[in-house]
């Protein structure tokens, strides 16, 4: 265990009672739940206090937990260059439930927030200007969900005749079907292809595949 993560740990919890959920050091990480109502309160202390100074906001993600009753997670990792460490803010959402925007701590926030809309349509409320941002315009659904289907909804072709790129419901030419092959690193052969030269090569008295 890192005592200093530890420590800090320690010094969150005990600084933002009723807003941190719990804190625990996951893989020699420190990671600190909050509720969602206060992340801005948790994310505006974490910059702010002399012990924490987490002033750059590396990135914003969402995870899709389907099984859950609040499904997203959305995730805040972030970088004190003061005290050289690390710390991941976690909070949870459904899809119905905004998540307050933190662009006005953080405006790094604003793509980061963004880019969670387009992929799981997690709702960032009060932000600037939430729309897509890797998807193309008309994009229906959001890929990162478990649920999304693996073919999504729409293909996209250039048609010669129109001169044109056109968008097509996608068409499969059977129902789906689950193969059931086996994995090779489950098979894996003793020698893999191609590695009978390298044994010939260091050892050219011996027959090929021998020990």
């Amino acid at each position: 265990m890192n005592p200093v993560l530890a420590d800090l740990g320690s010094h969150v919890e005990a600084a933002l009672p009723g807003h941190v959920i719990r804190v625990e050091l996951l893989l020699g990480e420190l990671v600190v739940h909050v509720r969602r109502e206060s992340i801005s309160r948790v994310l505006t202390f974490l910059r702010d206090d002399s012990q924490c100074l987490f002033k750059l906001l590396v990135d914003v993600c969402g995870v899709d937990y389907p099984d859950r009753a609040e499904r997203f997670e959305v995730v805040y990792n972030l970088l004190s260059l003061d005290h050289n460490l690390r710390i991941r803010v976690k909070t949870t959402t459904d899809e119905a439930t905004p998540v307050a925007s933190v662009v006005g701590i953080f405006s790094a926030a604003g793509w980061w927030e963004r880019e969670a809309w387009d992929l799981y349509g997690i709702f960032f409320s009060d932000h600037p200007d939430l729309r897509r941002i890797l998807t193309d315009y008309g994009f229906e659904g959001h890929p990162l969900r478990k649920d999304f289907p693996l073919t999504g909804y729409v293909e996209v072709r250039y048609d010669d005749e129109q001169k044109r790129v056109v968008y097509e419901p996608v068409k499969l030419v059977q129902e789906f079907r689950s193969f059931d092959f086996v994995s090779p690193w489950e098979k894996m052969t003793p020698a893999l292809p191609g590695d009978e030269k390298a044994t010939r090569d260091a050892h050219p008295d011996r027959p090929v595949g021998s020990a």
